[in-house]
């Protein structure tokens, strides 16, 4: 379909409910955050869902563009799919955006019987069968937070400014002061440090990790939170007994498996910088304002890494840099050779210019 035949097609949309499916994973869903208020400029009477996993569902509650979160349990039984099918039949939507473009959010959509199921272009696993319309551009080649907001494009609001909004009670940015509070409040910047992934491709080595954390503290005095789930409990457990061997006087705190989405987010905005590897929080602090390092090894920093030129994206340059392969493709000594090569001078370099450019603009959080 020409781009002007699926404008034509989109202008034509009356809708007064309609529903986002975009179940995971972190990061994709914090890229689709901007599109909350395109669609209520748009549909101002309509009533807004959005269709995410469980474990993610927190992060979206209390957004006042949003009318319903529909959480999705990924292990469910096949009892709890047909029923869940059903529910959304039942919600007669009329228009609905899959954003996911797998086999499951294929059937959800397919499933709501709406008269407008708009997917994109990247879809697999048969999932654009089940949608009428397809967003122009946004093959996978297009880097992710574009590729979400082509909706917006499509409805005339793609020079409107993106907003990631994600309302956080008093109890959470209290909570995440208190926890910082721990920390040396003489002594700012403060850097977060995520060192986990979902992929073990993704995961630069801890070690590596806290010898950039380490010169950090040395340089510019940092205090140091260290932020993961709690499977990433044990990878940040080693790199605070690194940083302590390292530097015994440093101002470290784990709080990894200790926060919610909402409570990570009110930590991430109470620090100044976030060091990362490819990852959920990476654009969960890059979509609140919190410049990041981000470490690239088998993604694509285009692709994948934030918007803007506030941040410090380094990649790998072995010859399978950005082939997204969830295992290495090599094997024997060359098996995960990005993580050496990508060294720890490269990533301290671009932490030690990012850092830097902000703190001689006086943009560092006061403490």
């Amino acid at each position: 379909m020409s781009s002007q035949h699926f404008l034509s097609q989109l202008n034509q949309i009356e809708a007064k409910r309609i529903c986002i499916i975009k179940p995971s994973a972190l990061g994709d869903v914090v890229q689709t955050l901007p599109l909350l208020p395109v669609l209520r400029e748009r549909f101002p009477d309509a009533r807004i869902s959005w269709i995410i996993r469980d474990s993610f569902a927190n992060l979206l509650e209390g957004h006042p563009h949003l009318d319903e979160i529909i959480p999705f349990s990924r292990r469910s039984s096949v009892r709890y799919w047909w029923n869940f099918l059903k529910e959304l039949k039942q919600r007669q939507f009329d228009l609905v955006l899959d954003l996911q473009g797998l086999l499951r959010t294929g059937i959800m959509t397919a499933a709501t019987r709406a008269r407008w199921r708009i997917g994109i272009e990247a879809a697999r696993e048969g999932s654009h069968l089940a949608c009428n319309l397809t967003i122009p551009d946004t093959g996978r080649l297009v880097p992710a937070y574009l590729k979400y907001w082509r909706v917006a494009d499509a409805m005339g609001f793609g020079e409107t400014q993106r907003q990631t909004d994600i309302y956080l009670s008093q109890e959470d940015t209290l909570w995440a002061k208190n926890k910082l509070s721990r920390l040396d409040n003489n002594s700012p910047p403060t850097l977060a440090i995520h060192a986990g992934a979902q992929w073990i491709t993704k995961r630069w080595p801890p070690e590596s990790f806290a010898a950039v954390g380490a010169k950090a503290i040395r340089r510019f005095r940092c205090n140091v939170v260290l932020v993961g789930t709690a499977d990433e409990r044990p990878l940040t457990n080693h790199i605070e007994k690194l940083l302590h061997k390292f530097v015994p006087t440093g101002h470290v705190i784990n709080l990894a498996g200790e926060t919610t989405l909402k409570q990570l987010a009110a930590v991430l905005i109470e620090s100044d910088f976030l060091l990362t590897n490819d990852s959920g929080p990476m654009h969960l602090a890059a979509g609140l304002g919190t410049p990041v390092t981000g470490i690239f090894t088998c993604t694509n920093s285009l692709r994948s890494g934030p918007p803007g030129d506030q941040h410090q994206l380094v990649s790998t340059n072995v010859d399978c840099a950005g082939s997204y392969h969830k295992r290495c493709p090599k094997r024997g000594p060359q098996n995960l050779c990005c993580m050496e090569e990508l060294e720890i001078g490269r990533v301290w370099q671009a932490l030690f210019r990012l850092v830097s450019n902000h703190t001689s603009q006086g943009n560092v959080k006061a403490a």
